[in-house]
């Protein structure tokens, strides 16, 4: 059964679930099924990894932490109880009528506002505020930061295009009154890509405090102290590229920056900041070279910074990346970082810079060898197969993606990551020893590949 994923989808998500969020030590079995939570207990700040940034969405739920979603721009939730929301081309909406569930809500808090989104005709010199002060300039942390993303874009963006020879990204830019914006730009149909995705995101927002308290480290002096809302600052890039061969692998890369700030003459709010990101790899036939390259660029990448990132970051990216009901990896990993404060500022803004600058070098080069591949119709079924488990693993495990649909994000940007085909196979078992054996054993049983 093959579905086209951008013509009709129907998910009924149920919004009153009360799971927390797992703890920030990934490993394969500790990454719940990300859920809306509800409860004001324990829940980290900066660990939406794959698709965004925080926006709180303006609802009434209890929600104890951002959506880390890298573009997506929030819209109320429509319904406490259940949500059935219908996608159709882009033009799908969340429906729903909330039952009684006084239960569940029996002190609805103050909403956070978000300011809507406003479409953009031409991309602005930065997304900063004028109002941030010292943090506006382009030497701070975050105007670097900003630049580097909005760098990378244009450089990933020019290498897509440049191998496709002759498809072009479609942009659409928006920023919000009070600061912040975004560019999503997607090639879709073209000649080497079926899909690529490609969006930076800076937001402003407030949160509450006792997602603030989460996030904050143990030892903190004042941990125990009860802050207001918490404004807070993240900027980030989020990728996703499908090429049509089957021959040739898709890849993910997102980078991120996140800071938190006291209100002006508010105590017990410090300014924290972390970092995130990682870059992977998803084949559907296993070239051991291309491999060997992916991972050696990334190791490279590490050891200029920190010998123990490769082996340490290589590891959490099998673990996280963990579809529990296969009992598999989505693909054969890479490097994978999350709510990183603990070195020098500089020293992780240069090595989130490096990590970038490493995504064209990686990837680039194993697309040129594949792109043209001759291959069967065997081989495009079981491609599509392999692209069932990515969209498994982005609607039911992903974090960033299973957020922003439970709370009404907005869904071009949140789906941007699915393929626009993919393929369902009743009790479908390659044979022992094929090379499609050989990738599923290698998802299976993640391997040392340098």
């Amino acid at each position: 059964m093959s579905v086209h994923l951008t013509s009709f989808l129907i998910f009924s998500l149920n919004s009153t679930v009360t799971d927390s969020f797992p703890s920030n030590n990934l490993t394969g079995t500790g990454n719940k099924m990300p859920t809306a939570t509800l409860s004001s207990s324990s829940s980290s700040l900066a660990f939406f990894p794959l698709s965004s940034f925080p926006t709180i969405p303006s609802t009434s739920a209890n929600l104890t932490f951002p959506s880390f979603l890298p573009i997506p721009t929030p819209a109320p939730v429509r319904s406490r109880s259940r949500m059935m929301m219908m996608i159709g081309r882009g033009r799908g909406r969340g429906r729903g009528r909330g039952r009684g569930s006084s239960h569940i809500f029996p002190s609805p808090p103050k909403a956070v506002a978000i300011e809507k989104e406003t479409p953009e005709d031409e991309r602005p010199s930065t997304f900063l505020r004028e109002s941030d002060g010292d943090t506006h300039s382009p030497s701070s942390v975050r105007g670097r930061f900003e630049r580097m993303i909005r760098d990378a874009q244009d450089s990933v963006c020019q290498a897509i295009e440049a191998a496709d020879g002759g498809g072009n990204f479609k942009e659409d830019v928006w920023s919000r009154p009070g600061g912040g914006g975004g560019i999503s730009r997607v090639l879709q149909d073209g000649a080497v890509w079926e899909k690529a995705g490609v969006n930076v995101s800076v937001v402003y927002g407030v949160m509450p405090p006792e997602a603030y308290r989460a996030a904050k480290p143990a030892d903190s002096a004042d941990l125990n102290h009860k802050p207001g809302p918490v404004p807070f600052f993240a900027a980030g890039i989020s990728s996703v590229l499908h090429p049509k061969n089957p021959f040739a692998p898709t890849l993910h890369f997102n980078y991120r920056y996140f800071e938190t700030d006291a209100p002006k003459d508010a105590p017990g709010a410090p300014r924290q900041w972390w970092f995130g990101g990682g870059t992977d790899l998803t084949p559907a036939y296993i070239f051991e070279e291309d491999v060997k390259h992916f991972h050696s660029v990334q190791k490279s990448a590490c050891d200029k910074f920190e010998p123990s990132f490769y082996p340490r970051f290589k590891k959490w990216c099998d673990d996280y990346f963990y579809i529990k009901h296969r009992g598999e990896r989505r693909g054969l990993g890479g490097i994978f970082f999350d709510d990183l404060n603990n070195y020098d500022q500089e020293m992780l803004l240069s090595f989130a810079t490096e990590c970038s600058n490493s995504v064209v070098p990686a990837y680039l080069p194993i697309i040129e060898k594949r792109k043209d591949m001759p291959f069967t119709d065997h081989h495009k079924a079981w491609q599509q197969l392999r692209r069932g488990r990515y969209v498994e693993f982005n609607l039911v495990y992903d974090r960033g993606t299973t957020f922003g649909l439970k709370t009404g994000g907005r869904i071009e940007s949140i789906l941007v990551s699915l393929p626009l085909t993919a393929r369902w196979e009743y009790d479908h078992q390659p044979e022992e020893g094929s090379e499609e054996w050989k990738l599923l054993d290698a998802c299976i049983n993640p391997k040392e590949w340098i």
